[in-house]
């Protein structure tokens, strides 16, 4: 499958999915949006790819923004779909059912930092700097943001963000919990790579239920999202996988997965 706006490579259980428009500072165009669809349903259906790492082309930006020559004339019902389609984009990664982590190798804004946010895990260069800056151009954020910061950061914190549009570095997005990790911007691709084959050493089917049970029950009662966990939980109890997993400890050695 060949892309205009992305570089896909896979190795080692891994699929790289990068932005790249390096001269728009990663922009995402309609086109990107597209793509990025079509890379993430290509990684979902690819029996190879274990996980995959989302970032950005270069040192400057993971992807700052939104185009705004796409934005410029949108009217109110061109704008309600051109959110939806984020959106839409977003709720995959979201729900990925492979662990998805986001490598934040410069400037993450607007959609970028929306993206980032629907990432399963998000580790950021000492050098990037995030933020919703829409408010600055009469929008707000579109793909994402006004609902999701607030659940990463709190409300008061997300909304200082949204409302000021300023950018926010990557010691303090740590300190808020909106990303993971800051490493060296020279270190990000191995400590992600690192992670990434950390994570996948795990039961293939087992990380998929766990992240559909932490979105599920995000935001029910608390009785409501245990029974969520219940249920789930039977589902992992049933694979092939958790007998191979509970044989192996008893056995001690290692476990043999087959996502299956």
């Amino acid at each position: 499958m060949e892309f205009k706006n992305l570089a896909i490579r896979k190795a080692e259980g891994l699929g790289w999915v990068t932005v790249n428009r390096p001269d728009k500072l990663n922009a995402l165009n309609r086109q990107t949006v597209a793509e990025l669809l079509q890379a993430f349903e290509s990684m979902r259906a690819d029996e190879e790819v274990l996980a995959v790492i989302l970032t950005g082309s270069g040192e400057k930006a993971f992807v700052a923004g939104a185009d705004i020559g796409e934005l410029a004339n949108l009217d109110e019902t061109e704008g309600r779909e051109y959110a939806r389609r984020g959106q839409e984009l977003t709720r995959v990664i979201e729900n990925f059912p492979k662990p998805v982590i986001a490598a934040i190798n410069g400037y993450a804004l607007g959609g970028g930092t929306e993206l980032a946010m629907a990432c399963h895990i998000r580790i950021a260069a000492e050098t990037a700097k995030l933020g919703q800056p829409e408010v600055k151009l009469g929008l707000i954020p579109g793909f994402g943001g006004t609902q999701r910061l607030p659940r990463l950061v709190g409300k008061g914190r997300a909304l200082e963000v949204i409302l000021s549009g300023r950018m926010v570095t990557a010691a303090e997005a740590f300190n808020w919990g909106l990303v993971n990790r800051v490493v060296p911007l020279e270190r990000l691709a191995a400590e992600t790579e690192a992670l990434a084959k950390e994570v996948i050493k795990n039961a293939p089917l087992a990380l998929g239920l766990a992240i559909e049970a932490a979105n599920r029950g995000l935001d029910r009662p608390l009785d409501e999202a245990l029974d969520i966990e219940a249920e789930i939980f039977g589902q992992a109890c049933a694979t092939e996988d958790a007998r191979e997993g509970t044989a192996a400890f008893l056995e001690k050695r290692p476990p043999r997965f087959r996502g299956q």
